[in-house]
């Protein structure tokens, strides 16, 4: 990745104060369940989901596109600046304590079965973007950014993204054997079932030969997958010690949900990219080519520049803060959060996407990731 492909003709700015926002989000979102239970409104419960999937497009449309970059002189700078840590730190006890909320007006308030959703809703909005917090964290090498993360997935029960996604993910990221990199023609519903169920078996799968390699048993303490798993098995044990069985449920439903938002992200960022293969018929190197990438502005502040994907593929432990934006990355039509409310719409994501994988390749469709129950169907409709 050289230099010159970084975007140079845009002033840059240092947002530093915009970033608190990403810890106010879930502040906002515990506010709202808090609103509810004052007043009995029950439409308060929809204020995440409303927020994420209409607020936050609508900003996006409002506000402008930002391409620039932080110059090399100032990235450092921004590297060490303790401001930057503690934002990411400060969504985790806000996420914690919104489901702990949310799990106690589940099981004590009279909630019609509509309410009831709405706060499932809620409160695995929370925990998804708790996911995105964990993202962030995980890839850092301080033991505190680590076992945040592994807290921050404990609500959502998807304690093992923490191996799939840095072992695994960023080595095959782009490719068929990728289990997160979705493949042109395959919906998001297909996509679904088959990430959950191979990440899980890659991750498991992972750690049993990081394990075997330090002469130690996958069933052990060392397991960073069961250390993950341990903290959702106690985090639901505690609750439902205090609030009953029930519980359980609404637990359960909240994290499910909450996978799904990680899941649908995953599903956007590299959808029908592939990586070519070299003379010696390995995959060459992930490049900024391989990811869909945004610059909302909105978006990339409550997702601390999530949609700065390339760069982030390229530098893994980099911060956030200092993600850049490269010239060659496609770009999509909209933030993340428009996406994925398309994404849940397999005919009208194809509408939206499929021609712009093709334009990406020059319409060379070996080039691309294409489900292998679609191929014949993509052929006849873009070699026609």
């Amino acid at each position: 990745m050289s230099v010159a492909s970084l975007s140079s003709n845009h002033h840059w700015s240092d947002k530093r104060w915009l970033w608190l926002f990403s810890p106010a989000i879930p502040a906002a979102f515990t506010a709202s369940l808090i609103a509810y239970a004052w007043t009995d409104q029950w439409l308060y419960l929809l204020f995440a989901p409303i927020f994420i999937h209409l607020i936050i497009p609508l900003l996006d449309l409002t506000f402008s596109e930002d391409f620039s970059n932080p110059p090399e002189s100032a990235v450092a700078q921004l590297d060490q600046d303790f401001f930057y840590r503690v934002l990411v730190w400060a969504y985790v006890p806000f996420q914690i304590t919104g489901t702990v909320y949310g799990a106690w007006l589940a099981t004590t308030q009279p909630l019609e079965w509509y309410a009831y959703i709405a706060l499932v809703f809620s409160v695995g909005s929370i925990n998804g973007i708790g996911i995105a917090t964990a993202h962030e964290l995980g890839h850092k090498q301080e033991v505190l950014d680590r076992w945040l993360a592994k807290i921050a997935l404990a609500p959502s029960m998807y304690g093992h993204f923490f191996v799939e996604h840095n072992r695994g993910h960023h080595k095959r990221v782009a490719t068929p054997k990728d289990p997160a990199s979705a493949r042109m023609g395959e919906g998001f519903w297909v996509f679904l079932p088959r990430t959950v169920f191979y990440s899980l078996l890659s991750a498991w799968g992972l750690e049993r030969e990081r394990l075997q390699r330090h002469g130690k048993g996958v069933w052990s303490v060392h397991n960073e997958n069961l250390q993950a798993w341990a903290l959702s098995i106690l985090f639901y044990a505690l609750l439902t010690i205090w609030l009953g069985w029930p519980v359980l449920i609404f637990l359960v439903v909240q994290g499910i949900y909450a996978a799904s938002m990680l899941e649908v992200v995953n599903y956007v960022e590299h959808y029908g990219l592939l990586r070519q293969k070299d003379e010696n018929g390995q995959y060459v190197r992930c490049a900024p080519e391989h990811s869909w990438n945004s610059n909302h502005i909105v978006g990339n502040i409550v997702l601390y520049h999530l949609q700065r994907h390339s760069d982030h593929h390229a530098h893994p432990t980099r911060r956030y803060q200092a993600l850049r934006h490269f010239e060659e990355a496609p770009q999509l039509p909209g933030g993340y959060a428009s996406m994925i409310t398309v994404a849940y719409c397999p005919p009208l994501w194809f509408a939206l996407m499929d021609h712009r994988v093709v334009k990406h390749y020059a319409g060379d469709l070996s080039k691309m990731n294409i489900q292998p129950s679609a191929r014949e169907k993509i052929y006849r409709r873009w070699l026609n």
